[in-house]
């Protein structure tokens, strides 16, 4: 994208060791953006001190923005309160545990100007053989249901056009399908390797069968949603009576 605005979205919980190096990270990783650059946290609701730090950071870096949740609603809130609030005319998402590198967003911004969507697909995943096993199921199972070919629904590292997300409205657990969604939608979204790093403080937040147990119930639902979409916007043709054109040119004068 030609001298984008840029957000980077990025939803936290308890990740109090990781605020500071990401933000060191981020600094490094867009030092020489030619536009303006945004770093929006979202905490949803940590009880340690990661909005503490965060606070103290935002004094420091005047391009922090902070968003916080009086209490823990979860990604897919995280993630739909900071494409709300986003500025950006580029809106990049990002995990706060260091596993995604920030130095890949100039990139996956610069395909913007082809796509509308960049996904990550994490490869060597720096995750245990069991996370990655129930991963590589999980993605089958969502692609066999809903007749698509999204490689790596759980990798976070994404880039947008504003346009595809200013307007969604996004259900709990639905963060996981948003380039199934937006596809229907008509955007053009592509999927690239991506590097990933393991976690080295903190905790992941998420187990497994949890996450598989909520997913694979979600599946039936984006199927439902998939089935039923009725894309008007593709067929939908506006006829102007010659009073309303008459109008419109009289305006334009």
């Amino acid at each position: 994208m030609e001298s984008s605005s840029l957000s980077v979205v990025i939803p936290v919980y308890n990740e109090e060791e990781n605020v500071g190096p990401l933000h060191a990270q981020l600094q490094a990783a867009l030092a020489n953006w030619p536009g303006d650059v945004e770093f929006l946290f979202v905490d949803d609701g940590s009880t340690d001190a990661t909005l503490e730090l965060l606070k103290r950071a935002q004094m420091a870096d005047p391009r922090i923005r902070i968003a916080h949740f009086r209490r823990n609603l979860g990604q897919t809130a995280a993630m739909g309160a900071g494409f709300h609030l986003a500025k950006g005319r580029a809106v990049v998402t990002l995990d706060g545990d260091l596993q995604n590198d920030p130095g890949e967003i100039p990139r996956l911004v610069q395909m913007l100007a082809d796509y509308d969507v960049v996904c990550g697909i994490r490869t060597r995943r720096q995750d245990t053989w069991w996370k990655r096993r129930s991963s590589r199921i999980a993605n089958g199972f969502r692609n066999w249901v809903t007749n698509d070919d999204i490689v790596d629904t759980g990798c976070t590292l994404k880039a947008y056009r504003r346009e595809c997300v200013e307007r969604l409205e996004l259900y709990n657990g639905m963060h996981r399908f948003l380039p199934t969604l937006l596809r229907m939608r008509s955007f053009r979204v592509v999927q690239v390797p991506v590097s990933h790093r393991p976690r080295r403080a903190g905790k992941t937040k998420y187990g497994t069968w949890r996450r598989m147990k909520k997913g694979l119930a979600d599946v039936w639902a984006v199927r439902w949603m998939k089935k039923n979409w009725i894309p008007y916007e593709a067929v939908l043709e506006v006829v102007e009576t010659p009073e309303n054109l008459e109008v419109k040119s009289q305006e334009s004068v």
